[in-house]
């Protein structure tokens, strides 16, 4: 059976001492590695769950903070965070290349193979890395269709995969076409899923706080959305390892 270790791991960024989840997998030697970002209420069990499951697949593993260690389940203040966040590329890439600095710093990863997913705030952090010009494998989003600054997508030099919900309201068609139209025109390999009748952060379990509306959890595109990421990884970050499981199957809503 696969030996994974996990620890936490505190860094600077935007100000606040972040709180990071580093997960290891067997062995000694470098792996590729993979960041991950979670959605605008930041850091749960949920990504700690990927990123270990990640682990056992044979990356290491950074499930990334955004809000200096807090989760944010009040909708008003994850917003009143979150908003402004959005609109600043150059915070979120302060926060993105924090943690990318502190992956690569660690002796497992291969700093040649990186790669970068997220939902939500997240996947734009993974996105504004790569319009920043961060040397990734590949980038992945879930309900993260934002858009750049003009012309700094071309900066984009890996396959960009993303999915959304076709009922999201906060994910727009609008949305989906300027970001579409923003990858084309700057040249980069792209691939966008609409999953049918789902809403915003379909992929992640219920949860115990009330939400934004618009937000469903929709189990099969969850697993559907799970299974393209790891496609996405064995095309371009790939490793020898068999897919995990899904980590959000059989668990207790809330947590």
């Amino acid at each position: 059976m696969t030996t994974t270790t996990t620890r936490t791991v505190e860094y600077p960024a935007d100000g606040l001492t972040m709180t990071g989840h580093l997960a290891l997998p067997a062995g000694t030697g470098r792996r590729p590695a993979v960041l991950l970002g979670p959605e605008g209420t930041g850091l749960g069990d949920v990504e700690r769950r990927r990123a270990d499951a990640l682990a056992e697949l044979g990356y290491v593993a950074l499930a990334f903070d955004l809000h200096g260690g807090r989760y944010l389940d009040d909708p008003e203040e994850m917003l009143a965070r979150c908003l402004p966040l959005l609109a600043d590329p150059d915070r979120m890439r302060d926060i993105g290349r924090a943690a990318l600095h502190v992956l690569r710093a660690e002796p497992r990863t291969d700093p040649d193979r990186i790669a970068a997913l997220g939902y939500g705030t997240g996947g734009a952090v993974a996105l504004e890395l790569g319009r920043d010009g961060a040397d990734l494998r590949a980038i992945g989003t879930v309900n993260a269709l934002t858009t750049g600054r003009p012309g700094e997508a071309a900066r984009i030099s890996c396959p960009v995969w993303a999915g959304v919900g076709s009922q999201d309201p906060i994910m727009a068609p609008a949305q989906r076409e300027a970001f579409t139209a923003e990858m084309q025109a700057a040249g980069v390999d792209w691939r966008l899923t609409v999953y049918g009748g789902a809403l915003h952060a379909f992929h992640h379990p219920p949860v115990g706080h009330p939400t934004v509306p618009g937000v469903g959890h929709h189990p099969r595109h969850a697993q559907r959305a799970w299974r393209d990421i790891l496609d996405l990884l064995t095309e371009c970050l790939p490793t020898t390892q068999n897919p995990p499981h899904d980590p959000d199957r059989h668990t207790d809503p809330g947590h």
